[in-house]
């Protein structure tokens, strides 16, 4: 019997392609400029190929941005909120936030990008900042665990434990994360476009600028409806 046919079928075949960008969302974090420099293949299959990392990344992302939000230090200060809901309340919102700043944060990074000289796609945009974003990932995996043993739930409450010179420590160490991502979103701008490090620095720059008024804008639309 062929080991390769199934029912006289082809057996499936893993995805290389998708497997090495699950691999590059690992790199990024040691050798970021080559896995940028892949993202010059903006082709149908390899955007393809990256599309369920991308998705992943973006959604974890998201929830590491909500953990850090101030509002989510308050969330059980409210009786009736137990540990099950309140994870469940922290995984919809983080989700949901991951992907409006994927799609709005890429928005902001092709608009300044392009007035800066790109031709390259909304779609690499996106993707691009996703990568840049691993950082926020690594801190809820390396971070959180540490805050939680130590406070435990009140991390979520006003006036913990984690209230003090304890609980700036960790938003100091958060705030290295999120200098980590600028760092990256640089060193992205300029891999995938080949551009020198002022004109990198200055797209991005415009990214934050711009990806703020949007997400601004988004906000005030919600609280008006």
């Amino acid at each position: 019997m062929n080991l390769n046919t199934v029912a006289g079928r082809p057996a499936p075949q893993v995805d290389q392609s998708e497997r090495a960008w699950w691999l590059r969302a690992l790199a990024v974090l040691q050798a970021p400029a080559p896995v940028f420099v892949a993202l010059r293949d903006d082709s149908q299959d390899a955007a393809a190929a990256r599309q369920e990392p991308v998705t992943a990344i973006a959604i974890l992302a998201g929830i590491a941005g909500v953990l850090a939000a101030p509002e989510t230090g308050r969330l059980m200060d409210d009786a009736a909120m137990d540990g099950l809901t309140a994870a469940v309340v922290i995984f919809l919102s983080g989700a949901l936030y991951g992907l409006v700043v994927y799609w709005l944060g890429g928005a902001a990074l092709q608009l300044a990008a392009e007035r800066l000289g790109s031709r390259g796609t909304y779609r690499r945009s996106r993707h691009l900042l996703a990568y840049a974003s691993i950082p926020l990932i690594a801190s809820l995996l390396v971070v959180w665990p540490l805050r939680l043993a130590l406070y435990g739930r009140d991390v979520f409450e006003s006036g913990g434990k984690d209230s003090g010179v304890g609980g700036d420590i960790f938003v100091g160490l958060e705030l290295a994360f999120v200098a980590w991502v600028a760092a990256l979103l640089v060193i992205g701008v300029r891999a995938v476009h080949g551009w020198r490090w002022g004109r990198a620095l200055a797209a991005s720059s415009l990214t934050v600028v711009l990806a703020a008024l949007l997400l601004g804008l988004v906000v005030l639309i919600l609280r008006g409806a």
